[in-house]
This record gives structure tokens, C-alpha cells and sequence, in this order.
């Protein structure tokens, strides 16, 4: 394992690129910052808030979740994390960015199309051009009160915001099968992979009800907590463990094929690239780190 490099304040979101370089979001700092190959990092754009997941979309733009921030805990030696919401709160929201000149768009917002944006998390994009993307929720400890919360679908000329998924707990990394037949979510504190039958564009099947929370497919034993996720070339689902250190890749049938170690309780994202998609970069965001390493297997490539 290679560490790609660090200092850098909660990240997450990674983004391979055709140059090699990596795009990703450090969430302490409400910032998008790309890292070269060498270590450098250049900062892309301040959206502010609590920019979390990324993904390039068919414009060649960036489409950024943004949970509108955290509160943060630190360790014994400086490590992030997140602790409930932020007192500065913005707002959870949709963004557009260009990465070439940094300038940030919110495309959606709380209240548009009558949804409801608390903690928006991850995304990813179908092969229509559409995007799917969880939202997280938040927790208030002053109130004492945790959000109630679903998984989306959107379009990227800000025509159309639903969601299709509630009620879900805490949905944080969200994916497509290879032939975008299926979409898989992982829940934080059950710990739970679940699946969904999608049967046109922003619509999923009944097969847990309407508008249910999906099908079970995978749950570790123990004290962890599941965050983002990648797919693989063949199908199986790469979900990074809190708690374990790690990343669990779950085949689609529900078994555990293996488990990758990290040195970070924090390890929340995974994203491949390369030219044969066989690189993996990891987020150690306890500790402020990017790492490389060989996948055992393929990546699958994105739609854009």
C-alpha cells in the first residue's frame, strides 16, 4: 500500500482521472482538492459546507453531495471525526462544479420538488445520464434527535428531483450492478448492504415493499460500520468498514469474498482507475490520508 499523501482534512468522494491524478473532497475543510500522482494537492474549488461524495457527470462537470457539515471530534493524534451536526449547518444540497475554474452551482436544494435534503452523501450515475445519491441525515445531540431519511434520483439539468427510497437507515454508499439492473446501498449503523431492483430510470421494484428499504443482502458480525462503496468489474460490491479497517468486497449473492486491511479506523471510501482498472485508492480519513494499491481484481469503470 502506497500512501499517495496526507494532511488532509477528512477525505472522501475520490474521483480517478485519466491523468492519474485523484479529485476528492476533504469534508473538515469544505473543500475539493485534487492530488497528483507526486503528492501535490491543488485546491479546486471551496463549495463550503460539507462537500462529501463526487462524480463526474456526462458534461465533464463535477456533481457534488453536500451534507451542509459536521461538528468534529479530534484524537490523540489529531484524527477527524465527525460528531453530529455542524453549528454552522448550511443546508444539505446538490452541486455542480467546474473543475476548471472552480465555480460551484447548487443544482438542487432543500424544499426543491418537495424533498427534503438533510445529509446528502454519495452518488452515482446510471447510463441515462440521471444520478442516484443517498442522504445521510444528521444527528442533533443538543435535541436528541437522528433524521429520518431516503435515497434519490435526479437529473443534471435541475428539471427533476424524487426520492424514490424512504423510509432508509442512515444510506450512506450507493452503487449500480454492471448492467444497471440493480442498485445496492450500504447503511452505516445497521451495517447492512441492501439491494434494489431497478426497472427504468429512477425507478426501483416493490420486492420490499413500496418505496421499501430494500433487500438485505449482506451483514458482517460484530461492532463496525459500513460507509462508501465501489463495484467491481464483476459484480461485487467493495464497501469500506469503519470499525474493522478495512474494505469488505460482497459478492452480489451476499458472501464475503475478502477483506482488505487498513491503518485507519476511518477507511470510508474506495474508487479504481488506471488503465486497467486495477488500481484502487483508498481514503484513510482518520488520519488525513490517500492511499494506492493493486485491486486483486478490476474496477468497474463509470459511466462518465
Amino acid at each position: 500500500m502506497e500512501i499517495v499523501t496526507d494532511g488532509l482534512a477528512f477525505p472522501e468522494g475520490p474521483v480517478a482521472m485519466p491523468d492519474g491524478s485523484v479529485i476528492l473532497t476533504e469534508i473538515a475543510l469544505g473543500q475539493i482538492t485534487r492530488v497528483w500522482p507526486d503528492g501535490r494537492k491543488d485546491v479546486l474549488a471551496k463549495p463550503g459546507g460539507g462537500p462529501n461524495g463526487l462524480a463526474l457527470g456526462p458534461d465533464g462537470k463535477l456533481y457534488c453531495t453536500n451534507n451542509g457539515g459536521f461538528n468534529w471530534a479530534r484524537g490523540p493524534q489529531g484524527e477527524y471525526a465527525p460528531h453530529g451536526i455542524a453549528d454552522d449547518y448550511s443546508g444539505g444540497r446538490i452541486e455542480r462544479i467546474d473543475i476548471d475554474t472552480g465555480a460551484v452551482e447548487v443544482l438542487y436544494k432543500s424544499g426543491d420538488f418537495g424533498c427534503v435534503l438533510r445529509g446528502p452523501n454519495d452518488i452515482v450515475f446510471d447510463s441515462h445520464g440521471g444520478f442516484w445519491f443517498t442522504d445521510h441525515g444528521k444527528v442533533d445531540y443538543a435535541k436528541r434527535c437522528h433524521d429520518i431519511v431516503g435515497i434519490f434520483y435526479g437529473k443534471t439539468d435541475g428539471s427533476f428531483l424524487e426520492e424514490v427510497i424512504f423510509p432508509s437507515n442512515n444510506p450512506n454508499g450507493i452503487g449500480l450492478s454492471p448492467d444497471g439492473k440493480r442498485l445496492y446501498a450500504a447503511e452505516t449503523y445497521t451495517c447492512r448492504l441492501m439491494a434494489f431492483n431497478v426497472i427504468a430510470p429512477g425507478k426501483v421494484d416493490d420486492a420490499a415493499g413500496p418505496g421499501g428499504p430494500g433487500i438485505p443482502i449482506y451483514r458482517p458480525a460484530g461492532y463496525k460500520f459500513f460507509d462508501s462503496l465501489a463495484m467491481e468489474a464483476n459484480g461485487n460490491i467493495c464497501v469500506a468498514t469503519i470499525g474493522e479497517c478495512g474494505i469488505s468486497v460482497i459478492s452480489p449473492e451476499g458472501e464475503l469474498v475478502e477483506f482488505v486491511a487498513t491503518p485507519d479506523i476511518f477507511t470510508t471510501n474506495i474508487c479504481f482507475g488506471g488503465h486497467d482498472m486495477m488500481d484502487a485508492w483508498l481514503c484513510l480519513s482518520g488520519t488525513g490520508k490517500l492511499a494506492k494499491v493493486r485491486w486483486n481484481r478490476p474496477g468497474l469503470k463509470l459511466e462518465y
